[in-house]
């Protein structure tokens, strides 16, 4: 059986910060990131999703957690086809893109520049894969890229340019793991060893996936998205404010275990992220797991 580390999407949020989670004395960027890795043995970082990130961040990023601490990075939003803003573009690309749109999709920038995205994207995630920091890069696909030829060719093209860098698949479109489709994406998954994040979320809208757990690669990925009442909401706490109960815990610990059962590894994200509920949260999973759940590495120096 593979090892579960279990961990949150995220350790800067301004409603963490301000929930009393990190002590009164930790209160610098690095003092929280260490804080946090003394606990926890993954992270994700969703930043990457707002803009490429810096390689002087990553480094930084590396250099404050401990060996054995893995970091999941979201994909930036115009590479997983979400509307971007122009001023999200690395500066000397903001020329070189449409004036006169307020968001920006991936058809609307020329191939050069979108080829020069995915360099400083990658460039940047550079001192993560040197320092073996680096678990998956997430590619959270939005609700209307659904399941066909183009949508698989694009998932193939997103492996290739990544490579070597890992990268993992969430769907939002519930015609990938429709009754009638969900054999072949996980198929298609599993023949190319790309990871399917499993998810648990709102059922009822149309980005609902049902949460379906499967392994496609070594690499099991679950991500927890709370079933808050408020998914609709443009407030993403509300959206993700959720607080699972240990009842629901429990019922996902032994469907975590059997994953574990056939992957090398598989990581546990908790994406509740609002004040400390994820990390509460993270900490109560990782108890259930007991044996199979990896230990938070040591203090780093």
């Amino acid at each position: 059986m593979g090892e579960i580390e279990v961990g949150t999407a995220s350790w800067t949020d301004r409603t963490l910060l301000a929930s009393g989670w990190y002590p009164p004395d930790v209160t610098t960027a690095e003092e929280r990131l260490r804080y946090y890795a003394c606990r926890f043995p993954l992270v994700e970082i969703d930043s990457t999703y707002y803009a490429t990130p810096a390689q002087d961040t990553a480094r930084l990023w590396a250099e404050r957690t401990p060996p054995g601490f893995t970091f999941d990075v979201k994909a930036f939003s115009l590479l997983t086809g979400h509307p971007t803003q122009p001023r999200a573009l690395p500066k000397d690309l903001r020329d070189d893109v449409p004036q006169d749109k307020r968001n920006l999709y991936v058809q609307d920038v020329a191939p050069a520049v979108v080829d020069q995205v995915w360099e400083r994207f990658l460039a940047g995630l550079a001192p993560l894969s040197e320092a073996g920091r680096l678990g998956a890069v997430l590619f959270q696909f939005p609700r209307w890229f659904p399941i066909g030829r183009r949508g698989k060719q694009y998932i193939l093209e997103c492996k290739a340019r990544a490579d070597p860098l890992p990268i993992s698949v969430e769907f939002r479109n519930r015609t990938w793991m429709s009754e009638q489709n969900q054999a072949e994406t996980l198929d298609f998954l599993r023949s190319y060893g790309i990871p399917y994040v499993c998810v648990d979320m709102p059922q009822g809208y149309p980005d609902s996936v049902p949460p379906v757990v499967a392994a496609t690669s070594r690499l099991g990925i679950v991500r927890f998205h709370g079933h808050s009442d408020k998914w609709t909401s443009r407030d993403i706490h509300e959206r993700f404010g959720y607080l699972y109960s240990e009842r629901e815990l429990k019922e996902w610990a032994p469907r975590l275990r059997e994953l574990a059962g056939e992957t090398e590894r598989t990581h546990v994200l908790m994406n509740n992220c609002y004040r400390d509920h994820a990390q509460t949260n993270a900490r109560q999973l990782a108890a259930l797991l007991g044996d199979v759940a990896a230990r938070p590495p040591p203090p780093a120096e």
